[in-house]
């Protein structure tokens, strides 16, 4: 009795492990969130290849096609996180472990997605909080390089990679830092005139390479520039307070790109205005305190209503310049923060997931359980918005990821000291 037992045991280990080793299964039983429509009970999501091959109620694995049981958990979009640091900072106080930024003023040409260390102890933490996907941003001078959209699953940085540049990051100038009034407007406009001759520069480059020519001769930094200025690749300007912000739009249109606004905690100020010109937003963390002493104490947590209400695209992100760069875990309390002062459930939900790849030009992909889309999918035991929700499983392009992680390890090994 105890040996048949035993065989049931294994059988039922290497059913598991086959389901874990592929690409191809079946999750059966469980509540769906697809995200882009309602959700489904007792749904069902067929993952062929490493992509969602059906979803629905009545779904059945072909043969040979595991199928992994999920009754009473729920099934959604993995997470997005649309600013952080994963994989190019891992201890601040270490400047050989960060990466994330080099010398010099425009650096259009540098990209990101080399740099990053798929060994990072930073990305099992996330992962092991539903986050599938991050956009790593570079920093340092004026125009900084180009973001990568990542997994957080992968041998190599390129086994990573959904897309190597998903966007041209910029901070756009402004009359902060230190001396007087006077030295910091000096140094402001200086920078202003440096960005907008560097534009100049970039156009020049760009007519010259198209009427050719023997002595046209190629330049890495301002042939980087091109995407930009073809519309191609979005402008993400970082922009804090009100006038800059302001300032930021107006180079925008006079520059003719596309632009993505990132931090901007003060957005809620021109929200009419970013609906206009179909601006999105990539917000500061929620869980911060007001920008200024004058604020209401729950201004970080109106805004992503206030810009909901006003119909403004917007994701959530948890890096912020200047502070903690090791907090992506967080994210969905991010959104979650939101939800008592006027931000829909659902809206929260979707800016963490199909909104964030709307906004990153990845929607057809990732964000939604959707046929055809790439089986990025966690199960949990409850809403992920919630602190006390566990993530059970995680699936990234179908391949079952290992939740362990270092917090994990140190919980267990304290938890259980003599």
């Amino acid at each position: 009795m105890r040996g048949a037992r035993l065989v049931w045991l294994l059988m039922a280990g290497a059913a598991v492990a086959a389901a874990a080793a592929g690409d191809s299964f079946l999750l059966r039983g469980g509540t769906v969130h697809p995200v882009s429509g309602p959700e489904i009970a007792g749904g069902s999501v067929l993952v062929i290849d490493g992509r969602i091959a059906e979803v629905g109620t009545r779904v059945r694995a072909p043969r040979g096609v595991p199928v992994i049981d999920v009754k009473g958990l729920e099934v959604y979009p993995g997470l997005i996180d649309s600013a952080t640091r994963l994989g190019v900072f891992e201890i601040g106080s270490l400047r050989e472990t960060n990466d994330f930024t080099d010398l010099g003023t425009f650096k259009p040409q540098l990209r990101i997605a080399v740099a990053i260390n798929p060994e990072s102890e930073h990305i099992a933490v996330t992962r092991a909080n539903g986050i599938t996907a991050a956009v790593v941003q570079p920093a340092g001078g004026i125009v900084a390089g180009q973001a990568a959209l990542i997994h957080l699953d992968g041998w190599t940085n390129e086994e990573m990679l959904i897309e190597p540049s998903v966007a041209m990051r910029m901070e756009f100038p402004h009359t902060g830092g230190r001396g007087s009034y006077a030295e910091r407007k000096k140094r402001y406009q200086a920078q202003v005139r440096e960005l907008e001759e560097f534009f100049e520069s970039a156009r020049r480059y760009q007519r010259a390479k198209a009427a050719g020519g023997p002595d046209f001769r190629p330049d890495l930094r301002l042939e980087a520039m091109l995407p930009v200025l073809e519309g191609r690749l979005p402008l993400l300007i970082q922009a804090d307070r009100e006038k800059t912000i302001r300032e930021a739009l107006a180079f925008a249109e006079k520059q003719k790109v596309r632009m993505i606004l990132q931090r901007a905690p003060q957005a809620w100020k021109l929200a009419a205005e970013l609906k206009a010109r179909d601006i999105p937003v990539v917000l500061a963390e929620t869980l911060s305190l007001p920008e200024e002493e004058d604020e209401p104490y729950d201004r970080p947590f109106t805004t992503p209503g206030e810009l909901f209400k006003a119909g403004v695209q917007f994701c959530f992100a948890t890096y912020s310049p200047g502070g903690a760069s090791t907090n992506p875990f967080n994210l969905p309390y991010q959104a979650a923060a939101a939800v008592p002062f006027g931000l829909p459930r659902e809206e929260a939900l979707k800016a963490v997931t199909l909104g964030a790849a709307r906004i990153w030009g990845v929607a057809d992909r990732i964000g939604s359980i959707e046929k055809g889309k790439l089986a990025d999918l966690i199960v949990t035991d409850g809403d992920p918005l919630e602190v006390r929700t566990q993530v059970r499983r995680m699936f990234i392009r179908g391949r079952a990821v290992d939740l362990d992680n270092k917090h994990k390890r140190l919980y267990e090994k304290y938890m259980n000291r003599p």
